[in-house]
């Protein structure tokens, strides 16, 4: 049989547990809407030049990730091809 201090303690420790995840993901909520309309303020009283400055540096770095994403196609597609060469070398 199990001390009933031993389940008093499992019980508080797990409440006290509850309690602290509770708080944390709520304070990090409260804490990304204030940045997000912290952000959203700047963008909104931004400048005209800082704004293109701002659409500039967003396009170079999509067109960085369309760099890179088309070259991870080319590599898959020469593994492909390569593979299909091999699959018909061997059944030749």
């Amino acid at each position: 049989m199990v001390a009933p201090q031993a389940v008093r303690r499992v019980v508080w420790t797990g409440a006290i547990a509850a309690v602290t995840v509770t708080g944390s993901l709520y304070g990090a909520g409260l804490k990304s809407q204030i940045e997000f309309k912290g952000e959203k303020k700047r963008v909104i009283e931004a400048t005209l030049e800082e704004k293109i400055t701002s659409l500039e540096n967003v396009r170079a770095g999509l067109i960085t990730r369309k760099i890179e994403l088309e070259r991870k196609m080319d590599r898959f597609t020469a593994r492909r091809l390569l593979q299909k060469a091999e699959e018909e070398r061997k059944t030749k």
